[in-house]
């Protein structure tokens, strides 16, 4: 066996006391065996940078608590009062007031596609990619208001690298490269269902993205905090890579939320049904709050107000407004933790690599969602469908390549 250095020794330390902590029995005695001092030593390094509250109790909310329709700014009152949050809007952006923030960590996997989802071309007689899209649709308001926004663009490790390469070989799109930056999602370990972190290779822990309401904390812990901070941000639109009519940097969506003076803003659509999938927006004991599709009950589903419309009949299409100041106390609050069940190809710690044919295993994860409830109120701004909601989430059928393609074609977009 190789000599150890001390400071490796004193590494493999703290990660014992770690893993005994945290009742890792089988990685602990995995890591005694190897001899190979260099992939102990990165699974020692892996092990150090490992955020380990995924392993505490995490708070969660309870639908037996009080829960109430939300009062909704529908699209015929934006209109009426439209050129005047537009001004406010757009002032604000010419302040230097906005910046934009993208959750572009994912992989276009369920549209049969292994590289970053954004990557992927949506079109048919020319190439137009998710990306270009996005960009186009911010580029909008660049325009309309002479200034860029600074665009921040959250990847993940597992597609950092090709999505820079990707901007760069594409020349941004138009985009001013000066305002954008782009920062790495951090990443929770995936256990199986009796919590053992599985292993991905012989010296590489198993990990999975954080989920979307870690990309605050993350920018924190890429050293972006201090920059936003310091300058005169104050409000960040943070949206999804899935929704190639997004709505980015909307002065009227700005405005608005200025003008309400809520502490935070949600673009939300009508319910195409009961049961679409999209977040129901309502309020919890009086601060807002969003309930996930599969976590909505049949009975709050299918709830009508007096006038039969559905009580929570509205829901999130992650766009959102978001205080730069509101957003720093959250890095102090316990975010609710969403375990999700996956099938999770793996090594199993004799050696053998594994790829399962059902759910094996837990990823664990945050929500940009959750963060609605860490405000004291929201205003939940109504936009039209077939102008702004085309997500790309499926390979067929609903929500996917073929309806986000002729809904581009209903806005001219040419394919």
């Amino acid at each position: 066996m190789n000599n150890i250095s001390t400071n490796t020794l004193s590494s493999y330390d703290e990660a014992r006391e770690k893993l005994i902590k945290y009742n890792q029995k089988k990685l602990n005695e995995y890591i005694d065996s190897l001899e190979n001092t260099d992939k102990k030593s990165k699974l020692l390094s892996q092990l150090s940078k490992i955020d380990w509250s995924f392993m505490e109790p995490h708070k969660s909310y309870s639908q037996t608590e009080d829960i109430s329709p939300m009062d909704i700014l529908l699209s015929d009152s934006v209109e009426k009062k439209k050129d005047m949050y537009e001004e406010i809007g757009i002032q604000a952006i010419k302040d230097g007031k906005l910046a934009l923030v993208l959750l572009a960590g994912g992989q276009g996997t369920r549209l049969g596609y292994d590289h970053p989802k954004g990557m992927f071309n949506v079109g048919i007689s020319r190439n137009l990619y998710i990306f270009e899209c996005l960009i186009n649709n911010t580029m909008k308001v660049v325009n309309k208001t002479g200034c860029y926004i600074p665009f921040y663009i959250m990847t993940s490790s597992i597609n950092n690298e090709e999505t820079i390469a990707f901007f760069k070989a594409n020349n941004y799109f138009g985009y001013n490269p000066d305002y954008i930056t782009f920062f790495v999602q951090e990443s929770n370990p995936v256990t199986d269902f009796d919590g053992n972190i599985l292993l991905a290779d012989t010296d590489e822990l198993c990990m999975s993205p954080n989920g979307n309401g870690g990309w605050f904390s993350s920018m924190e812990r890429n050293g972006l905090l201090d920059e936003l901070l310091n300058s005169p941000i104050e409000w960040i639109n943070v949206f999804s890579v899935d929704n190639v009519l997004q709505g980015i940097a909307d002065p009227v969506f700005l405005g608005a939320t200025i003008e309400s003076k809520k502490s935070c803003g949600a673009k939300v659509v009508a319910k195409a049904a009961p049961d679409e999938k999209v977040g129901a927006i309502c309020t919890m004991s009086g601060m807002p709050h969003i309930i996930e599709y599969y976590e909505l009950s049949d009975k709050m589903m299918n709830e009508k107000n007096p006038d039969g419309t559905y009580a929570y009949g509205y829901g999130v299409i992650l766009n959102y407004l978001f205080p730069v100041k509101k957003l720093k106390k959250t890095l102090d609050t316990d975010m609710p933790l969403h375990i999700v069940k996956k099938a999770v190809p793996y090594m199993d710690y004799n050696g053998s690599f594994i790829t399962p044919s059902e759910v094996n295993a837990f990823k664990y994860e945050t929500l940009a969602l959750d963060l609605i409830h860490a405000m004291d109120s929201c205003l939940a701004y109504e936009i039209e469908r077939e102008k702004e909601f085309a997500p790309i989430k499926n390979k067929e059928g609903i929500d996917s390549i073929d309806t986000a393609r002729e809904l581009l074609k209903k806005n001219n977009v040419i394919l």
